[in-house]
């Protein structure tokens, strides 16, 4: 996990780490911020997290759901470890169209050309990292979201993140959960 929180700081990617979520076939780890007024307005109105992938597609039905609960996380970016520049345009895939995904590699994975502009061009972003070391940035990804638009899967992802997010750091539904020194701290903004 160390590993990734490296990752993170490297992109400057600031929230929680929401790890070992397997979707489509990609594993990842997601970097979300919970968006604090967003959970208190949904935990007053009874709008719990909602991961039930066939409760969100009944959303997308005008005649069934004439309103839907604003997102409460701010999904910043995904992390996918691979062990090969080359393999990252899979591990990212799909996720792409959600969030800015970068390929986390082994902090002595040669530098190879011809793959990093392949993940340049996909917008695939790519970081080197040791286990117990700091990471180095060696490709930005983009932000390729308004390319493809919002859609039910990015909203489970959301709800999803939502659920994890209460459930792994309820101590922290008071603020957005910026990343200090590994540990999660509160916003003083």
């Amino acid at each position: 996990m160390q590993q990734l929180e490296h990752a993170a700081r490297a992109l400057d990617w600031n929230g929680h780490l929401v790890s070992d979520l397997e979707v489509l076939g990609s594993r990842f780890t997601a970097v979300a911020r919970l968006l604090f007024d967003v959970h208190q307005w949904r935990t007053a109105h009874g709008w719990p997290p909602e991961s039930d992938p066939a409760r969100i597609r009944s959303w997308a039905e005008e005649d069934t759901h004439d309103r839907v609960p604003v997102p409460a996380v701010e999904l910043v970016g995904l992390l996918v470890r691979v062990s090969k520049a080359r393999k990252a345009p899979r591990a990212c895939g799909t996720l792409i169209t959600v969030a800015p995904c970068a390929a986390v590699l082994p902090g002595n994975h040669p530098y190879r050309p011809w793959a990093l502009t392949e993940l340049d061009y996909y917008g695939i972003g790519a970081v080197t990292a040791h286990r117990g070391g700091p990471a180095e940035l060696v490709l930005a990804p983009e932000d390729r979201r308004t390319e493809f638009g919002t859609s039910l899967f990015e909203r489970w992802l959301w709800e999803l993140l939502y659920e994890r997010l209460l459930r792994h750091h309820p101590e922290n539904t008071g603020n957005a959960g910026v990343i200090v020194d590994g540990n999660a701290a509160a916003r003083s903004d």
